[in-house]
């Protein structure tokens, strides 16, 4: 290749055609490939390149299908890419024109399109000058959401909330964390702020996460504020037996393992569960680990309280993961769905007389959440609804459903960063 070419942006089309082309999450093409030899500044810039593209894809192919007087010819895929990536240098990144278009064109001939060469350059040239006043009549929301889970979305939450859901997937995640004790002091020593009882929003996090201060101490781990509110629903959890399941990679092991409670985390991949031991072992806390397949596994003895944090289609995480859209669509929903109604009644058998059941999906869809509460509630009359209520857990009225069950949504809380989806609902055992 080139020499003049940066070799970000290079990884940066790999990484783009593995989501695009390949079906790969963005996540896990980070640990290898090109992008083992760039620098941090490199790995930044390429993955921010590449996610910012992924959450603007929408309005980027509709301004590159304005520019184009016919669509590309056959085998032109790679150009396409180039383009795409090219746009939203221009226009979402801040990068210097004439670095975005002079890049784009050297990879285009670099990667076997040099025949296509000169409309790269003409179509980024012209979006140059005219893109930004494009953009400004764009319908963002719309556009960058696809239409299955628009129409999902408005059905479930009414046309408002459907819309504010997508504006909040437009803008970065902020970076929040758990803190194990003294909240205040960290929000202070981090630049911070506190959004509830241990979490933490960092307003200033310039560093990468392994160099802020406390987090080689242990003091804290990376956890989005919604994903904490699950496991506050049991309660006090100290010197109570609980069952984590589907644990990977351990927030809500760390958070039950802080309060004092004895736990037991189980997870299918021991690739997963060793990621979560490190986890653990760097905050000083503890759990008995176990890899096994919870359709198939059974525990020696009933737990105090089971938390399922099952496998989901994940769409309340767009906003930290804008290649799920690319990835994941209506069947997957449908085939996730069946594997939480068969955890659940996995789930629901551990759990001793009295005991509380915590089902949590980072889903936004209801077929994931509320639909599987109340299917496992009428096959199993040995189970009720304990109904969530606000307080100092960090849950708000406008998150608890008309069922009395936990509902966040990325557009709440949208004056401080919003916050990731999640539904949640407290299910006790009747003793």
């Amino acid at each position: 290749m080139n020499q003049d070419i940066p070799d970000a942006r290079a990884a940066a089309l790999d990484l783009f055609q593995g989501v695009i082309r390949r079906k790969q999450a963005l996540d896990q093409q980070m640990a290898g490939g090109a992008l083992a030899a760039l620098d941090p500044r490199g790995r930044a810039f390429a993955h921010n390149l590449v996610a910012t593209t992924l959450r603007r894809l929408g309005q980027i192919d509709a301004l590159l299908s304005s520019c184009l007087e016919k669509p590309l010819p056959k085998g032109a895929r790679t150009a396409q890419d180039i383009l795409r990536l090219g746009a939203a240098q221009l226009l979402f990144t801040g990068t210097a024109d004439h670095a975005a278009v002079d890049t784009a064109v050297e990879l285009a001939r670099a990667r076997g399109q040099a025949r296509l060469a000169k409309l790269v350059n003409a179509v980024l040239r012209r979006l140059q000058r005219e893109g930004a006043a494009v953009v400004a009549t764009q319908d963002a929301a719309r556009l960058n959401t696809p239409d299955w889970l628009w129409h999902s979305w408005e059905a479930a939450y009414g046309a408002a909330t459907c819309r504010a859901i997508a504006e909040a997937h437009l803008a970065h995640a902020p970076l929040d964390i758990t803190v194990k004790g003294d909240a205040a002091a960290w929000a202070e020593r981090l630049g911070g702020a506190v959004q509830s009882d241990r979490s933490l929003r960092l307003t200033a996090a310039a560093a990468p996460v392994p160099d802020l201060p406390g987090f080689a101490d242990g003091a804290w781990w990376v956890q989005d504020r919604a994903a904490a509110l699950p496991v506050r629903l049991l309660g006090d959890v100290a010197g109570l037996r609980v069952l984590d399941l589907c644990a990977a990679p351990g927030g809500k092991t760390a958070q039950l393992a802080a309060a004092g409670a004895t736990v037991v985390a189980l997870d299918r991949s021991k690739k997963r569960l060793e990621t979560l031991t490190r986890n653990l072992d760097r905050l000083g806390l503890s759990a008995e680990t176990v890899a096994a397949d919870a359709q198939t596994w059974a525990p020696p003895a009933p737990f105090d309280a089971v938390l399922l944090d099952a496998p989901c289609s994940a769409t309340g995480t767009i906003r930290r993961h804008p290649d799920l859209p690319h990835l994941k669509g209506p069947e997957d929903v449908a085939k996730l769905a069946d594997l939480q109604d068969r955890l659940l009644a996995r789930a629901g058998d551990w759990v001793r007389p009295g005991g509380l059941l915590v089902f949590a999906t980072c889903s936004l869809q209801p077929e994931e959440g509320p639909a599987r509460v109340r299917a496992f509630l009428a096959r199993h009359s040995e189970f009720a609804s304990e109904p969530v209520t606000p307080g100092e857990s960090g849950i708000t009225a406008e998150m608890i459903s008309a069922d009395g069950w936990l509902r966040s949504l990325p557009a709440m809380a949208a004056e401080s960063g919003g916050m990731d989806g999640f539904f949640a609902a407290a299910l006790r055992r009747i003793a």
